[in-house]
């Protein structure tokens, strides 16, 4: 018996196209890209819950974007 378990999922065609481009950029497949996708986000969600703050930073003295809204 198999540990992991299908879904399947419906996305639009330009969900598609990005899935893709991340894939094919990344040497990657799209489920790979969905799978660390979904890892970020629960770090996102863990981070939050905890009073955090999600941020991409050039300069670590510096939050250049905060990312808000994932959940």
């Amino acid at each position: 018996m198999s540990d992991k378990v299908r879904i399947n999922l419906q996305v639009s065609p330009e969900l598609n196209n990005i899935l893709e481009g991340i894939a094919e950029s990344s040497s990657a497949t799209k489920t790979d890209v969905i799978r660390q996708a979904l890892a970020l986000v629960k770090i996102a969600h863990d981070a939050k819950r905890n009073g955090k703050h999600i941020g991409l930073v050039a300069d670590s003295s510096k939050l250049d974007t905060e990312i808000v809204g994932l959940l």
